[in-house]
């Protein structure tokens, strides 16, 4: 669900519905070519260990949200053990007590699989935990983009997609009965690997059983909401006009405000500057469109189905793809590749063991620090002498050897290293034990998230599995790594 993954929240059952009630199915229409899933996987019920180390034992790095720990329901980003790629909703200890509750929520918000949704792919309730699992979006959020662009302002055909395709997300969420979206602004809006506006699916849900369904400034809040604390299908077209403002505006504008400026017709104050000579008349009816979507009696607002309606006449440059649209480079085309990845592509291990031998211990932080401090008991005196051994048998290129010491260090010792995992899945791959040799290259990006080395041994590994396409995930993620730390030095 971001790159960032941002701001989350509601689901469309009340509370006082029946837990007993069955969950309504879900029936995909073929005809509708945005409602396709994709084929994604089913709504699974994941176990805190697998999520646990999805998000490398939930670490700082991979924290999407926007504020950061300091948000009330911390997102994350992760990956599977099938190299998928995940974000995770933690949501605050209190915030569902109730574990059946909490299960036929995402369990009905999981049925849903559409091409315009960031789609809820499962859910962990174990104990005290809940968490929420959804597709990962890694190009940021609208607001990023609208608000807070770095090399070029969002260009007025993009807007118009981004309208239509949140218009749809919500036609799609009507006609399979979660119409309610709570909280719904720039931060929900998430970009996907063709950076292809999608609405994230955590919006489906509230933040807690009873928590407010709108944590913005009131002064963006549906009137209704602020007389009776409820949600319903016509707020979320109020919320929905809010982002037809921003989208013209490129500035977050309170609706009473803009409201102001379009009865004195003074049009161009409310559009970004930006824009000049590009709006004509598509900005007129956007305008128009968002006057509707902000009328004050909910029932004189427009649904989705009209909205997408009027929306689709208003496209431009259609055939374009988004990330042309967006100025970004193919995401297709090759990636250019250190010397460390073009050997990992040919699947050089002669070259990669050159580089972990010789790279050793420096990416082990606190490692030496641990070691000394050790040094005084029999057991950790012996601890380091399997790793000794086993250094020694991987210089020598000795690795059976190296992986009976190696195992012996990890088994015994109560020192954590991501360099010991890297050398035994390095051994394990010189010995034909690719599944072994996945396992501890995934340990070491657990124990260690932003380490290139981890992504690119996953990546020869998964090659020699012939696990082509996943591998290429693996070696992309290895290469932005290394670029990173090679740009932080």
């Amino acid at each position: 669900m971001g790159c960032n993954f941002s701001k989350c929240t509601e689901c469309c059952w009340s509370t006082e519905q029946p837990q007993d009630r069955p969950l309504p199915e879900v029936h995909v229409d073929e005809n509708e070519v945005y409602n396709e899933g994709s084929g994604l996987p089913q709504f699974h019920e994941f176990t805190f260990d697998q999520i646990k180390n999805a998000t490398s034992g939930f670490s700082v790095e991979n924290i999407v949200s926007e504020h950061g720990e300091k948000a009330p329901n911390v997102v994350y980003k992760g990956k599977l053990e099938n190299q998928m790629r995940i974000a995770v909703k933690r949501f605050n200890r209190s915030a569902w007590p109730d574990v059946q509750q909490f299960l036929g929520e995402a369990r009905a918000v999981g049925q849903l699989r559409n091409q315009r949704l960031a789609n809820l792919l499962g859910c962990c309730c174990e104990g005290e935990e809940r968490l929420l699992v959804a597709e990962y979006m890694p190009n940021d959020t609208l607001a990023k983009h609208l608000f807070h662009w770095e090399t070029q302002p969002m260009k007025w055909a993009m807007r118009l997609r981004v309208a239509l395709h949140l218009a749809q997300a919500l036609e799609y969420c009507t006609n399979k009965g979660r119409a309610l979206y709570h909280d719904l602004n720039a931060y929900r809006v998430l970009f996907d690997d063709e950076y292809n506006p999608r609405l994230s699916c955590f919006g489906l849900m509230k933040n807690s059983r009873d928590g407010k369904s709108y944590s913005t400034n009131l002064a963006f809040t549906p009137p209704e909401y602020l007389r009776t604390g409820r949600v319903t299908p016509e707020s979320v077209t109020y919320s929905f006009g809010t982002l037809l403002l921003d989208l013209l505006s490129g500035k977050h504008i309170p609706p009473s405000h803009a409201l102001d400026l379009i009865r004195d017709k003074n049009l161009q104050m409310l559009t970004d500057s930006c824009l000049e000579g590009q709006t004509n008349d598509e900005g007129t009816e956007l305008v128009r469109l968002a006057s509707q979507c902000l009328q004050y009696e909910p029932r004189e607002r427009p649904n989705p189905k009209s909205l997408v309606t009027a929306l689709i006449p208003l496209q431009k440059d259609s055939e374009v793809p988004s990330h042309v649209l967006m100025g970004i480079p193919d995401d297709n085309a090759a990636v250019p590749l250190s010397p460390l990845g073009e050997a990992c592509q040919r699947m050089d291990l002669t070259v990669l063991h050159e580089v972990v031998e010789k790279l050793g211990y420096k990416d082990d932080e606190g490692m030496t620090t641990e070691l000394s401090f050790q040094m005084w008991t029999n057991q950790v005196q012996e601890t380091l002498d399997s790793k000794k051994n086993g250094d020694a048998a991987f210089r020598q290129k000795d690795f059976k050897t190296a992986i009976d010491s190696y195992t012996q260090f990890i088994e015994v010792g109560t020192m954590i290293s991501p360099t010991i995992y890297a050398r035994r899945s390095l051994s394990y791959l010189m010995n034909n034990m690719p599944e072994e040799a996945l396992a501890d290259a995934m340990q070491a990006q657990i124990i260690s998230p932003v380490w290139h080395i981890a992504s690119y041994l996953q990546a020869v590994v998964l090659l020699s599995l012939g696990r082509d396409h996943e591998a290429q995930l693996a070696l992309k993620e290895g290469t932005s790594l290394e670029t990173k730390k090679n740009t932080n030095k």
